[in-house]
């Protein structure tokens, strides 16, 4: 029997299947590629109401394997295909299992090769040479064997998803591991496990962590939840409101946990709550197709132990960072009250330093410690006698020699200091009256040699004592200034640095107006 039928009828994907409460989860998406109108016909009937997993059969349909190649194009999420040899092409079946396997890089989908015609595609032959997964004559598919075949079929596909979520959520897990104390890498790190535990409990992709804040958030209302973490199409979501983002009955299920303080299971919907040593609470909440069982609550409930250790960590570790924070800030105003003109030099080549290194390309966290560390170049002025800090006239040889002490005596300072931002500090410390030439103190290092940071805060440095008032001169005009340092490019600065320096001395300057005081 054949049905005549429109373009628009042939490249309809999909045949809406009966409202059943299986249809109202994601169903297994399979594609029927037959040149014959009457065998999409009888595999429609002789599937009508299979169901796998809670999961009921979306049928696609292709008539020529030009068009099926098309349509695995665009539908990457295809999970088995039935396949005929003979179409437009005694060999286009095969075609397109070298299009879909090769070109379009499916290695996933189950290929099942159905054709009328064995002696055109000997089964030997076919399976030697191409990826596919069984090899039926259309005569021995019997509906029996049909369902057969979609069991098997689909759970291997099944699998074969399960351990790429798995193995791209071990990626995540293992690249954030390395730098797991920073905020975004536990968030990285988060949502690695997250995507491996979707995986292994066959669960949606979509999976959050929530987190609560204040007692009356978790035990009540709950209005203040938001997105920790998240996966699938709630990885652009991290830190907006649950309620803006999470379905209703997702947020149902997230609030009941906060409130009970137990895992919910609700068939297709898992909420578990969990809570840090300090008190944080947090909900982890998945979906599935399938219905989640109570052995896998016992998997979520090991999960949430170790993120929470993991949070607990990073809190532990932001505390550090904030108290050497904290510690800079004081160092760096210590400093200031020696002298007035200290005072807003300090802010100023911090500024400028940051700006630099902006310019030169340098990432956020690195510009977070180039900030607090250039704060702290003239640490060692603390050791610099008043009469010498602030004398008006020049150094005679021996004063001269004492101020240059302050690097040394800074450096020894931080000897011993503990954390990336003192190391950071005790670099630009000890490096910043090093010169490109290597006539610098106190090591004469040269080029290269002499850490990004320190050449960075050098030019800072320089720039603002050569625009500003001090006791000894007064600011030289914007010409003198650039003059002079084209003049030491590649002499006492890094030359690529004055570059960027030169390119985008308006910024500087603007910087200058805002910070400075006479």
């Amino acid at each position: 029997m054949s049905t005549e039928m429109t373009d628009d009828d042939a490249m309809s994907f999909a045949e809406p299947a009966a409202v059943t409460a299986a249809a109202l989860v994601a169903p297994w998406k399979m594609l029927v590629v037959d040149d014959d109108e009457e065998v999409h016909r009888v595999t429609r009937l002789a599937l009508s109401d299979f169901t796998l997993h809670g999961r009921p059969l979306q049928f696609l349909d292709a008539y020529t394997g030009r068009e099926s190649v098309e349509i695995m194009r665009h539908e990457k999420d295809v999970a088995l295909i039935l396949m005929d040899v003979v179409m437009e092409t005694d060999h286009a079946g095969l075609d397109a299992v070298q299009a879909i396997r090769n070109e379009l890089g499916n290695k996933f989908v189950r290929i099942v090769l159905r054709t009328g015609q064995p002696g055109q595609a000997p089964e030997g032959e076919v399976v030697r040479r191409f990826d596919i997964n069984d090899y039926k004559e259309k005569t021995e598919l019997t509906a029996k064997k049909l369902y057969t075949l979609m069991h098997t079929g689909l759970s291997h596909y099944r699998e074969l998803i399960a351990m790429e979520q798995n193995r791209a959520g071990l990626e995540r897990v293992i690249d954030a591991s390395a730098s797991i104390f920073e905020l975004q890498s536990l968030a990285h790190f988060a949502r690695g496990v997250l995507q491996q535990l979707a995986a292994l409990l066959y669960a949606r992709e979509d999976a959050v962590i929530i987190a609560a804040s204040g007692v009356a958030a978790t035990r009540e209302a709950g209005n203040d939840l938001r997105l920790l973490a998240g996966t699938g199409e709630y990885t652009r979501s991290e830190g907006q409101l649950a309620e803006a983002v999470l379905p209703a009955l997702a947020l149902k299920y997230v609030r009941e946990a906060l409130a009970t303080q137990e895992p919910v299971m609700h068939d297709h919907h898992f909420a578990v709550h969990f809570v840090t040593r300090s008190g944080a609470d947090h909900v982890v909440y998945l979906s599935s197709e399938s219905p989640f069982q109570p052995a896998d609550a016992r998997l979520v409930q090991m999960f949430c132990r170790n993120v929470a250790i993991a949070f607990e960590n990073l809190g532990l570790h932001q505390e550090l960072s904030e108290s050497q924070n904290r510690m800079v800030l004081l160092l760096s105003s210590a400093i200031e009250e020696r002298s007035v003109e200290l005072r807003n030099h300090v802010k100023r080549v911090s500024a400028y330093s940051v700006l630099l290194g902006s310019l030169r390309g340098l990432a956020a966290d690195d510009l977070k410690k180039l900030s607090l560390a250039a704060a702290m170049h003239d640490l060692g002025k603390i050791a610099v006698p008043d009469a010498i800090l602030n004398k008006p006239g020049p150094f005679t040889p021996e004063e001269r020699k004492m101020m240059e002490t302050h690097v040394i005596r800074g450096q020894q300072m931080l000897e011993g200091q503990r954390g990336e931002l003192m190391r950071a500090a005790g670099i630009v410390v000890s490096q910043h009256h090093e010169r490109w030439d290597g006539a610098g103190y106190p090591l004469g290092l040269a080029g290269d040699g002499i850490h990004l940071f320190g050449r960075i805060t050098s030019i800072a440095d320089v720039f603002d004592a050569l625009t500003t008032t001090r006791c000894y001169k007064q600011p030289w005009p914007i010409e003198q200034v650039t003059n002079y340092f084209g003049e030491q490019r590649g002499v006492q600065f890094d030359p690529k640095l004055v570059d960027l320096f030169l390119a985008n001395l308006a910024q500087f300057l603007e910087i200058k107006a805002q910070l400075y005081q006479s």
